[in-house]
């Protein structure tokens, strides 16, 4: 056998081995989803009785979907989530995206580069270490938790860094100078350029960036249990927890809540997969 068809053989061995290890993982991750799949159709006694059956004894079912919407207001808290994430993935992206242009377009100036440097270090700092101090300052001293606005404004505060480093790398990158030079030529003025040119060209980033942050806005627990106290404002997450420990008996309506509750950001990541791995991308290589 030539060295050759070892590196070949040796390869293919490789690409098993991954591909089993992948396989494993993946059934590791969907197991669970499955089951709540499969028993959120079910009665109470069946998924107590049997529940890994398709089927219960009882047959297909779904009341445990209105009965868990009622109980845990769920029309009220997903218009707070979906409030909260709509707008604070709105402003991530705008703010993110013009600051990044920004900083691309004058990355001589030392002040820049500071105010860059800075921005990239601190997403390095864990939220656990904020935790008290944002409690204690909104709350104890500026009395301005329990607004949606607040919860709105320290998610972007929180997600504009990594947002706006991954605008820098795709403007820097695939956004040529000369057509921004051309539109100025045309007559356009830099806001102009940049709601004209620049933005509609981010597609692809805008796309990556909506998606992780929404589903991170969406699915986030620690953040708006510090900041929203009042049962009318609670989110998802919030409710679901809620809802987990007075219904836990209950497992038909635990399971019906957690689907309800990842049914929209499920919906939302389907509709925008193709531009996640562009996205991302976008500003790794010259291109």
């Amino acid at each position: 056998m030539t060295d050759n068809e070892r590196a070949a053989r040796k390869k293919k061995i490789m690409n098993v081995i991954m591909w089993v290890v992948l396989l494993i993982v993946f059934i590791c991750f969907i197991t669970p989803f499955i089951l709540v799949i499969i028993n959120v159709f079910k009665t109470k006694g069946d998924i107590t009785s049997n529940p890994l059956a398709l089927i219960g004894e009882h047959g297909f079912t779904l009341k445990n979907f209105p009965e868990a919407m009622k109980k845990m207001n769920f029309w009220r808290v997903f218009g707070n989530s979906f409030f909260i994430t709509t707008c604070a993935t709105i402003l991530t992206i705008i703010v993110s995206s013009m600051t990044a242009y920004v900083f691309v377009r004058n990355g001589k100036w030392k002040f820049v580069t500071l105010i860059f440097s800075l921005m990239i270090a601190s997403m390095v700092i864990p939220f656990q270490v904020l935790m008290v101090p944002l409690v204690s300052v909104y709350g104890g001293l500026l009395g301005v938790l329990n607004h949606r606005i607040t919860l709105i404004l320290m998610h972007v505060g929180f997600s504009v860094s990594m947002a706006m480093f991954m605008f820098h790398g795709a403007i820097k990158t695939n956004i040529p100078l000369e057509l921004e030079e051309a539109a100025t030529i045309d007559g356009c003025n830099k806001w102009q350029t940049y709601w004209k040119i620049v933005f509609p060209l981010l597609t692809p980033t805008i796309a990556t960036v909506a998606i992780i942050n929404a589903m991170a806005y969406w699915n986030d627990y620690l953040l708006p249990s510090l900041v929203l106290k009042k049962k009318e404002l609670y989110t998802i997450p919030i409710a679901t927890q809620a809802f987990y420990g007075t219904y836990s008996t209950d497992i038909g309506l635990v399971m019906a809540a957690l689907l309800l509750a990842m049914l929209p950001i499920l919906i939302l990541y389907i509709f925008l997969q193709k531009y996640i791995v562009e996205g991302v991308t976008s500003g790794a290589v010259k291109g």
